[in-house]
Formats: C-alpha cells, sequence, structure tokens
C-alpha cells in the first residue's frame, strides 16, 4: 500500500468533484490505545488548524481540527481520549465510549470512526476492533508506525485481517505523512451516502462476553501476525537500565534536576531581552503620550502589568518541552512505574505520576489527567495534592524573588545556585504532595493501593513538528490567558491603586489614599505575623484568580513602570524594600497557597460539588500560613531579619 502521497490541507483548492465541496463537513473521529500515534495522526491531518476546548459539562479536553481530502471534501476532525476498550472505567474513557456511540449530549455522532493502531502492537487493538464492528459504526483501521513494523520484519497479513475484522486497513507513518491520501479515500467511502446517525445500540458485556471477545482476538492475532524477524530488542536493553530500582532512579531524578536547572538557566537571555522589548516599549508610551492620566494606565497598568508577566514565557516554554519529550519519547510511563513504590508508600497510585508531573506544568490539566486513574479514592487523593506541584504560574513569582534576593554565582563551578534555590522549591512542593496525601490516606479513607498496571510503549524519537505544534499550542494557551485574565486584572488593578486621588494637603504616598491601599492596610494585621506588607497582601488579591498575576499587581502597587527594565527595576526595589526574612515567607506562601480560582473550579467539576474544593482550599490556606510564620521567624531568628 502506498506510504508517501501527501495530503492537502488547504480549503482554498478547488474540488475535481462539485458535490464534494457543497456537501456539509463530514464528522470523523479518531479513536485508539494509549501511545499508538493517535494525536501525531491528527496533527498530520488537521496541521494548524485545530482548537483545543472541552466536552460540554465536563472537563475532558476536546481537541477538533479541519481537513480538506484529496477530493476536494472538508472534514472535521475529532481527537478522542485513549482507551483500551469501549467498557469505560474512567471518565477519559467515558467520553470516547458517549462519542463512538452518539449519546455525548450536544455534539453529533462521527459519521465514521478512524481506529489508530500501534502496527507493532496489534494484541491488545484488536479488542477494541471487535468492540467497534460490534457496535456497527463505519470505521477504518489505521496501522501506524508502520516503518517500525517493517524495520522489525513483522509480517502481517493485511488482506486477512481485513476480512476478519470487516473493515478497510491503511498503513501510515503519521510523523512522515506517508498514508494519509489513502486513509481519506477510504474515510471517504465509508460517508458516502451520508445519512443520519443514530445512537448505536450497545450495551456493557458479560463475563463470558468478555472472555470470548478476548479469546477471538487472540485467534485473530496469530492467524494474521507472524513474530518479527528483527525483533526490537534495543528496548528490552534500555529498559534493563532505566527500569533498574537504583540506576533508574537516579536517572529520573537527574532528569528532574536538569529540568529544573533548565527552567532558570536556559530561559535567562530570552526573558531578559523581552523584558527590556517590554519595558523599552512601557518607556517609548511614556515619552510618547501626554503626562497625566492616560500615559500612567497605558504605561504602568497596561504595559508594565502584562509584560512583567509575559517575560517568564521562555521559562514555560522550556518547562513544556521537557514534559513533552519525556512523553513523546515513551520515558513518561517508566517514570511511573519508577516512582510507584515512592508513591504507593505515600498513599497514591503508580499512575497518579503522569498527572502530578502534569501540574508542574499547570494544575489545571493535571487534575483533569486524573481520569486515568479507576479507583475513586486515589483519584480524588491525587486530585486534592495535584495543585500543590510547582506550576507554571508560581514561575513569574519565583523568578522575581529569586533574582532579586539570590546572587547569580555558580556552586562547584557548574550549578547555578538560582537554579538550585529554584530546584529547591520545586522539591518542596513533591515532598509536601507526598506527606498529605500520606495525611489523606489515613485520615479521609483507609485501605491498601491498587496494583499499578501500564502498558509500556516503545521508545521513540520525539517528532520535530509535532514538539514544535505542541509547544505553539501551549504558547497560545499562555498568551490567551494573558489577554482573557490577566489585562482586564491589571485594569482593575491599575484602577484600584489610582482613585480616589489623594485629598488637598495630603503627605503620604498617593496609593495609601487608593482603594487598593486601604484594602492592604485592612488585611496587614493579618498577615503582618508572617512578614508581610501591606503591598504584599494587596498583590495576593488578585494572586487568587491568577498567581502570576501578583507580579504585575506588586510593580503597579510600587508603582514601577517606564524603566528601560522593568523587571529588574522591581527586583531592585524589592531588595531594598524587603528583608530576606520576607522574601523567604513570600516564598513559602506560594509553595502551598492555593491561588488559582480555576483550578478551584476544576476541581467542583471533576469532584462533582463544593466539598473537595473547599478541603482542598482550607488545608492548603493553613498550610501556607503556617509555612510562612515558621520561615519567616525562622529567618529572622538566623539574622536574616
Amino acid at each position: 500500500m502506498a506510504l508517501d502521497t501527501p495530503v492537502r490541507q488547504d480549503p482554498g483548492l478547488a474540488s475535481s468533484d462539485p458535490k464534494a465541496s457543497d456537501a456539509a463537513p463530514a464528522r470523523i473521529a479518531l479513536v485508539g490505545n494509549p501511545n499508538s500515534g493517535k494525536t501525531a495522526l491528527f496533527n498530520a491531518l488537521t496541521g494548524s488548524r485545530q482548537k483545543v476546548a472541552n466536552y460540554a459539562g465536563v472537563t475532558v479536553e476536546r481537541k477538533e481540527g479541519v481537513l480538506t481530502t484529496p477530493a476536494g471534501r472538508q472534514m472535521r476532525v475529532l481527537d478522542l481520549p485513549g482507551t483500551y476498550s469501549l467498557r469505560a472505567r474512567s471518565p477519559d474513557e467515558v467520553v470516547t465510549r458517549d462519542a463512538v456511540l452518539g449519546r455525548l449530549a450536544g455534539e453529533a455522532a462521527p459519521e465514521a470512526l478512524i481506529c489508530v493502531a500501534d502496527a507493532t502492537n496489534l494484541r491488545l487493538v484488536l479488542r477494541l476492533v471487535l468492540e467497534l464492528k460490534r457496535v456497527g459504526r463505519p470505521f477504518v483501521l489505521a496501522l501506524n508506525m508502520y516503518d517500525i513494523a517493517q524495520r522489525q520484519g513483522l509480517r502481517i497479513d493485511l488482506e486477512r485481517l481485513s476480512r476478519e475484522i470487516g473493515a478497510p486497513i491503511v498503513t501510515t507513518v503519521a510523523t512522515r505523512k506517508r498514508g494519509l491520501s489513502e486513509l481519506l479515500e477510504q474515510v471517504e467511502r465509508l460517508v458516502v451516502p451520508r445519512g443520519d446517525a443514530v445512537d448505536s445500540v450497545w450495551r456493557e458485556p458479560s463475563a463470558a462476553e468478555i472472555r470470548a471477545a478476548h479469546a477471538e482476538a487472540q485467534r485473530i492475532f496469530k492467524a494474521c501476525v507472524k513474530p518479527p524477524e528483527r525483533p526490537d530488542t534495543m528496548t528490552g536493553k534500555v529498559d534493563g537500565v532505566l527500569l533498574h530500582p537504583v540506576a533508574g532512579l537516579a536517572i529520573l531524578l537527574t532528569l528532574l534536576f536538569v529540568m529544573f536547572q533548565a527552567v532558570f538557566t536556559w530561559a535567562k537571555i530570552p526573558a531578559d531581552a523581552m523584558d527590556h522589548l517590554f519595558g523599552a516599549f512601557g518607556a517609548w508610551t511614556a515619552a510618547h503620550l501626554p503626562p497625566g492620566l492616560l500615559a500612567s494606565f497605558v504605561s504602568d497598568g497596561l504595559i508594565a502589568g502584562v509584560g512583567s508577566v509575559l517575560v517568564f514565557l521562555p521559562q514555560i516554554l522550556i518547562l513544556f518541552f521537557f514534559i513533552l519529550m519525556l512523553e513523546d519519547s515513551g520515558y513518561m510511563a517508566r517514570a511511573a512505574f519508577l516512582m510507584d513504590k515512592i508513591m504507593g508508600g505515600a498513599g497514591l497510585h503508580g499512575r497518579a505520576f503522569i498527572p502530578l508531573l502534569s501540574s508542574f506544568a499547570c494544575a489545571i490539566p493535571g487534575i483533569m489527567s486524573t481520569r486515568v486513574i479507576d479507583n475513586r479514592h486515589d483519584r480524588l487523593t491525587t486530585i486534592l495534592v495535584a495543585p500543590l506541584m510547582t506550576c507554571s504560574a508560581r514561575i513569574p513569582v519565583y523568578g522575581l524573588i529569586i533574582s532579586a534576593f539570590i546572587p547569580p554565582r555558580t556552586v562547584y563551578g557548574v550549578l547555578s545556585l538560582q537554579g538550585l534555590v529554584m530546584f529547591g522549591l520545586y522539591a518542596a512542593g513533591i515532598v509536601s504532595a507526598l506527606l498529605v496525601s500520606f495525611v489523606i490516606r489515613r485520615v479521609f479513607w483507609r485501605g491498601a493501593v491498587e496494583p499499578f498496571m501500564m502498558e509500556l510503549p516503545t521508545y521513540r524519537w520525539p517528532e520535530p513538528r509535532n514538539l514544535l505544534m505542541n509547544l505553539w499550542t501551549r504558547a497560545r494557551i499562555f498568551l490567551e490567558r494573558a489577554g482573557r485574565i490577566i489585562l482586564p486584572l491589571m485594569v482593575l488593578v491599575w484602577v484600584l491603586s489610582t482613585f480616589p486621588y489623594p485629598p488637598p494637603g495630603a503627605t503620604g504616598p498617593a496609593i495609601d489614599y487608593s482603594i487598593a491601599g486601604r484594602i492592604g492596610h485592612l488585611v496587614e494585621p493579618l498577615m503582618r505575623p508572617i512578614g508581610f506588607n501591606w503591598q504584599m497582601t494587596v498583590a495576593l488579591v488578585p494572586g487568587f484568580a491568577a498567581r502570576e498575576v501578583a507580579v504585575a499587581t506588586l510593580g503597579t502597587v510600587y508603582a514601577v513602570g517606564g524603566d528601560a527594565d522593568s523587571h529588574a527595576a522591581l527586583s531592585t526595589l524589592l531588595q531594598h524594600q524587603w528583608s530576606l526574612a520576607t522574601a523567604l515567607s513570600f516564598l513559602a506562601w506560594y509553595v502551598f497557597a492555593p491561588q488559582c480560582a480555576a483550578t478551584l473550579g476544576v476541581v467542583k467539576r471533576e469532584t462533582n460539588g463544593w466539598l473537595w474544593p473547599s478541603v482542598m482550599f482550607a488545608y492548603m490556606l493553613t498550610l501556607a500560613y503556617i509555612a510562612s510564620f515558621v520561615t519567616y521567624h525562622v529567618a529572622v531568628a538566623l539574622g536574616a531579619g
């Protein structure tokens, strides 16, 4: 079968079939096992023409894109969460099952399915294929990573396999865009003629039916797939090292250490360049606008506020780069196995490792990805501790305080002292998550953690195009967040910090008489025992909406704006305004504080009520206050006050 025919993705190209071009876009869905290359195929089919949202009523991520077939027909493609069976045991799998069956509220049923399979590992996917055959929805089987199967000498009788499953088969290499046109031609045959899709009749199979389906899948596999002539022995050799209980764990910890060091050190040059750019833009704006309210609003409120957050985009992208590399290479599953014993001792399921590592980027997708955990108690425990992981929204706060109070020198001539402090903050989050989960499992519910089983995917080189596309998606989400959340909040902070004006004859700073100043002075007595001043208190209020806003708020409250380097100016100012004890207390607060309203909202939706978000908010706020109190007073006692 052809493997090198390109697929067109330009909707502006004329169609050779006028009926095809006039027809409304067909809806197709990708379904398959995890680690089958399904998302890579989705990216190859849709390119940049895709959007990410959530399904109605749930927080399962929804990826949909648009493509144009070689015949000129437009199709909408839905990338469904990975599953091994339609017998859904987790929220992710429930969404996939309901999408296949046409049961999602407000979602039209797909007119055809593309079942994506790893050509080198067909044994597991055949059970899912038989379930799809039983459902009756038209589908085509895409044997992905077929080039690897060929290199291994894996012999697959495609014609017989097609007869056995009652569906066409196309071999593909998604990362090289091979086989896509043939795949789409098969899909077009399935959706023509098109009719109204109806709910498929399907019921939960009995134990006897499950055993029969498993036996049938085994029969088909043995009849159609012969052992590879050149089996992959490299994976076993590499796993012998990476899964070793001592060497493997040491390698994992080294990788995490390098990742956290890189977040601070690698991003310095681009972050400094962005800071200088925003600072110069703010200074230029202030110089060309007439002095007064408008100049202050644009320079100090908008540019300085949003710019002070966007300068940390390089650090956030570096963090995502490492996480995506671990996922795409197949190492993430190995890391989960390595951490299973440690996490099990703390009351966490081994599958919790991936959601918790994802929470380093953002707690929201981390919490959403706990849907892969079947047991309700294990899942709730993971949800409750996920926000303790140091998410990317904390990076602006950590970066500001570290750059202001930790000297930029090296340790042992190689390691960055600032990077070591950053690693220490990440480590504090990890240790606290393990301790809290240990307590939760013994206070709220007791019992052993269920055994951990996960398929180990084949190692593969991450595809640069997919890596860049995913990084761009994350950058776009961050920029949209800056425009949708941070910008309005900074306008609000500027208004609260500016109005009302000081009364005639006032001698104090103007901000003391503003609404923000009055709020800060009112709450300050509660925060004084942990070393916080009223400006810090003001920064915490909008920080509950989005953690990173605290940096921009400090810049506005301290009236830093219009400098050549506003971030550097704010760092210098904090060095003179805060003691080291106060700075350390502020960092301790941000290790634990539940300063993200969106995270609480997601927990509410995932747990179907306000009980667990309330528990999370209360325990994290308590931990934050205690940690800041202890940190501040110990630092003062040691002479850092």
